[in-house]
């Protein structure tokens, strides 16, 4: 077995954080028309002439970068877009792409498009999957290689191993599936504010499973503080599932205090707390990017059809953009790297890097 790295617990910053980022969700709810971008006729006919090059020109999935998937005007509106993503609000929708018209195929031949724009595609599983497929499989959560995202159930708010996380919606569920988001540096701000004992605690190193998908000489979990003040920003990384299956599937992983079972506890009590959170419905054709170092996701309980064909399905994207904020050393044990547009996702030995148009 890899040996175990030793990680040191993360500077506190100097006092709360603040700025753009540190919105409240019934307060941003009211400024929908600020964070999602309703697509222009113009842009539209940008999407579907990249689109109509593409298929001409014969090229693959993985040939798509902003260079061959061209979007003259539009790419600069991504640009100001990404920047909102990464030094704003930490999140954004983008809306009126039609796939009711469209193959799978075409669709996401739009989709990594317009992704390239933001980033670079990162592996999202040990399949290698570039081109994620979030729905209901019917797989077994208490299996320990089964992730949540593969099954109905309510995801509890995380953050995903990438800089940015993006969903495009093909099919809506019968009924639930919302997306629900939170600022983690409002989490910081409340934390620090009312139960400052715990908000030390969270800048210790917890040990987090990697649900059996593990990269050449890790081990099978990583150890990452959930609060990381580097560079005079605070980066969030967290999955309390996983931190907690990690005592579980990872006997060898360290055994967490009770204090800091309380800190984890009391974080995801904020996490649910409507005056923080901010919950959005997803109309078919709608795309959501999500800076994760400022913001932790979620999803409630679905109802799917019992039609195959009508069943909630979303298109999921790990992507690195090219200038991006400098993480600490130690995300290097989870990202496989720190550099800039080359970080994040998940490769072990036996990973292909491939794109697939069905869920596997």
């Amino acid at each position: 077995m890899a040996a175990v790295l030793k990680i040191e617990p993360s500077p506190l910053p100097p006092g709360p954080i603040g700025g753009p980022a540190a919105w409240k969700g019934p307060d941003i709810d009211t400024k929908r028309g600020e964070w999602i971008y309703e697509f222009t006729a113009a842009d539209r006919a940008e999407i579907d002439a990249a689109i109509r090059a593409h298929f001409a020109a014969g090229r693959e999935m993985g040939d798509i970068t902003p260079q061959t998937f061209r979007l003259p005007v539009l790419a600069g509106k991504i640009a100001r877009l990404l920047d909102q993503v990464q030094h704003g609000r930490g999140f954004v929708l983008l809306r009126g792409f039609d796939v009711s018209t469209r193959s799978t195929a075409e669709s996401a031949v739009a989709y990594l498009g317009i992704g390239s724009h933001f980033g670079s595609f990162r592996s999202q599983n040990a399949k290698g999957h570039l081109l994620g497929h979030v729905c209901d499989l019917g797989l077994d959560i208490n299996k320990p290689t089964t992730r949540y995202y593969q099954t109905n159930r309510e995801l509890e708010y995380h953050t995903d191993s990438c800089d940015i996380v993006a969903l495009l919606c093909l099919k809506t569920s019968k009924s639930g599936g919302e997306s629900r988001l939170v600022s983690s540096v409002t989490l910081h701000d409340e934390i620090q504010r009312r139960r400052p004992d715990l908000w030390r605690l969270l800048f210790n190193p917890f040990p987090t499973d990697r649900r059996g998908e593990v990269p050449p000489g890790m081990l099978p979990w990583f150890e990452l503080p959930v609060f990381n003040w580097h560079g005079g920003e605070l980066s969030t990384i967290y999955s309390g599932q996983y931190v907690r299956s990690s005592q579980v599937n990872c006997p060898e992983a360290r055994r967490l205090t009770p204090a800091e079972h309380e800190a984890l506890d009391y974080l995801d009590a904020l996490t649910n707390d409507p005056e923080l959170n901010l919950t959005m419905e997803f109309r078919p054709g709608d795309m959501q990017f999500v800076h994760n170092h400022q913001i932790l996701h979620s999803r409630t309980d679905f109802e799917d059809w019992p039609e195959l064909e009508k069943r909630r399905h979303l298109l999921r994207l790990w992507l690195a953009p090219r200038a991006a904020r400098e993480l600490p050393p130690a995300y290097a044990q989870r990202y496989g790297s720190i550099e800039p547009g080359n970080r994040g996702g998940i490769v072990t030995k036996e990973t292909t890097l491939k794109f697939v148009l069905e869920p596997q």
